[in-house]
């Protein structure tokens, strides 16, 4: 609820789990920073391939992680990729997604913090799905703490969603 996105704080379970697994299956990419990428990788394609997940919402999400095509944005430190589907961009960011955009396919979901913050920035982002945990981490990195707007967005909120848990799934729209 204080805006730190450190997954260390958060409780992951089954219906967050299963809410991330369908964005993921409505998405063609992920696009996400290295930071993300190898908090994510190998953990989840490892559960996908050997079926370990302790829940079906979590083999699921590990599923659906698995198989959706995945785009590292990258300046220095990644050279390679582990996960199968997956590319970096190390170029320019804005030209990267414009590109990415105007190609044919569905959505592209972003996660973390910083590479979400840098396209929201630039304007680039249409939608925004956003869970708010019932929990104060009191330390962490903060949602678009260090991100400068050159613009205020308008957001139009069309759903909303509660979990038995007490998070909270909003959903927004650019204008």
């Amino acid at each position: 609820m204080d805006g730190c996105c450190d997954h260390t704080k958060g409780r992951g379970n089954d219906e967050v789990h299963e809410y991330f697994a369908q964005l993921m299956r409505d998405a063609d990419t992920l696009l996400y920073g290295r930071k993300t990428y190898e908090l994510m990788v190998p953990f989840w394609p490892n559960i996908a391939k050997d079926n370990s997940a302790p829940t079906k919402a979590m083999s699921d999400f590990a599923q659906a992680f698995a198989s959706v095509n995945n785009i590292v944005v990258c300046l220095r430190s990644l050279k390679k990729v582990e996960k199968k589907n997956t590319s970096i961009i190390s170029g320019n960011l804005e030209e990267e997604i414009i590109k990415l955009k105007q190609e044919p396919g569905g959505n592209i979901s972003t996660g973390g913090v910083d590479i979400p913050s840098q396209l929201i920035a630039l304007g680039l982002v249409d939608e925004f799905h956003i869970v708010i945990q019932p929990i104060i981490a009191g330390a962490g990195r903060r949602f678009l703490d260090t991100t400068t707007l050159l613009h205020s967005q308008q957001l139009n909120l069309v759903a909303t969603r509660v979990f038995e848990s007490g998070a909270i799934a909003l959903r927004y729209v650019k204008e």
